[in-house]
């Protein structure tokens, strides 16, 4: 006869959680204590409750859970979600390749076309640009220009064939010089200043030799 007159219990009343209002810093870290937990990057800067239970730390924005981390009695530790920073790593290297992208078209006229044909025959182009990019760093704008006019022409789209042709490049020996041929009889000819011995006094000259030469005959 009681069972209709019983409310169902309050799971509130089981909720022992602390709850802290803090805001998260630039590296999206929340401090407890003295150690830090990670929330998503992009509430970085903005206020979140803080729930603290004895055995895990639970942070909401908005109502909504964003991170659960188990708590840490230890000192000075920083406990991070591997997914919290992915959201600005992303965004970061997006801003990266755009930036790598513009320096890529401004190489050349035909680095649209070359793109082009990468997004066509490549599964990832942006990484081809990137090494392309690469390139222009160890070895200058103009070769790379170069190779990549060549490799256009050929139709062979990839940084791997833009590195063959530059290194191709760089392993030929220089053109030869015009060979100026000498005869016997200019090199009899040819009138050398006699050099001079004076530093250095115990080598003989033509001279003495001839006079040691001269005293060695009058003695025979």
């Amino acid at each position: 006869e009681e069972r209709p007159h019983l409310q169902p219990l309050n799971p509130r009343l089981f909720d022992v959680g602390r709850v802290l209002t803090v805001r998260a810093n630039r590296q999206f870290r929340v401090t407890l204590e003295i150690n830090r937990y990670s929330v998503p990057a992009r509430l970085a800067g903005r206020p979140v409750t803080m729930k603290v239970y004895p055995d895990r730390v639970c942070v909401y924005h908005d109502g909504e859970l964003v991170a659960r981390h188990g708590r840490s009695f230890e000192r000075h530790q920083d406990i991070e979600d591997p997914d919290h920073p992915k959201a600005l790593i992303a965004q970061r290297r997006h801003a990266r390749d755009a930036l790598l992208f513009k320096r890529f078209l401004g190489l050349t006229p035909l680095a649209e076309k070359y793109h082009a044909g990468l997004l066509d025959r490549r599964g990832n182009a942006m990484a081809h640009v990137r090494k392309i990019v690469a390139l222009v760093e160890i070895h200058g704008d103009d070769a790379v220009v170069r190779a990549m006019t060549d490799a256009l022409a050929f139709e062979a789209f990839s940084s791997e064939y833009i590195a063959h042709l530059i290194d191709a490049r760089r392993r030929q020996l220089p053109e030869p010089s015009p060979l100026h041929l000498i005869r016997r009889q200019d090199l009899l000819e040819l009138e050398l200043p006699p050099a001079d011995l004076s530093a250095y006094p115990d080598i003989p000259t033509g001279n003495d030799l001839q006079n040691e030469g001269g005293g060695d005959h009058g003695h025979d």
